[in-house]
């Protein structure tokens, strides 16, 4: 176990230089600059509402388009967050958290498993949100499921403003997770299965 429940991840490809610092414990501490400012803006609610310090530095070949950058940043979050998990003992495990924004109104419910699976409920109306396209949250989504070894519902209840119904689901998987990852006192430290192990997520993806 990290007793320590930080996570720093440094992916190099051919198409993006990404370095992630994640403190679980943290007090929301955030400095990211991804190159992508509406993903800069949702990783900002990330760490405000999960309580997360998070530190990351992205360069890609956004002269092309997003998709590399956000889809890399968010494996290395994936990866940072399951280094910083560990063998996941004494955490709660589950989370869940309803969030609104105006109209919308979103929910994310997650296990931390180590089993990933991401079903995506959310139906953004607009193709675009200023630059950003927003095929790439559910890409930036599935990236840090499949690299976290998390198992992530999301589901839209309400909602019609775009960036609206993204905002809050970023703030849904923000406080879920910090539900889920909060260690619980009465556990002792012990590993949250009736297995007694969980999968953990690998770190070189």
């Amino acid at each position: 176990m990290n007793s320590l429940r930080e996570g720093q991840i440094h992916r190099v490809t051919g198409e993006t230089n990404v370095l992630v610092r994640l403190n679980l414990d943290g007090s929301g501490k955030c400095k990211v600059a991804t190159g992508v400012a509406f993903l800069d803006h949702m990783l900002h609610q990330l760490s405000s509402h999960g309580l997360l310090d998070l530190e990351i530095t992205a360069k890609g070949d956004t002269h092309i388009d997003d998709h590399h950058t956000n889809e890399d940043v968010g494996i290395a979050v994936g990866q940072a967050l399951a280094q910083a998990l560990g063998d996941r003992s004494g955490i709660n495990r589950f989370g869940h958290f309803l969030a609104p924004l105006d109209e919308a109104l979103v929910q994310v419910v997650l296990d931390c498993s180590g089993r990933p699976h991401l079903s995506y409920g959310l139906a953004i109306p607009a193709e675009r949100i200023g630059s950003y396209d927003t095929e790439l949250v559910k890409e930036f989504f599935v990236a840090v499921v499949n690299n976290s070894g998390l198992t992530m519902h999301i589901r839209q209840l309400e909602g019609s403003n775009s960036h609206h119904l993204v905002e809050a689901c970023f703030k849904a998987f923000a406080r879920a997770l910090r539900m889920a990852t909060e260690q619980d006192p009465r556990r002792a430290g012990a590993i949250p299965s009736s297995k007694g192990v969980l999968e953990q997520a690998g770190t070189n993806k």
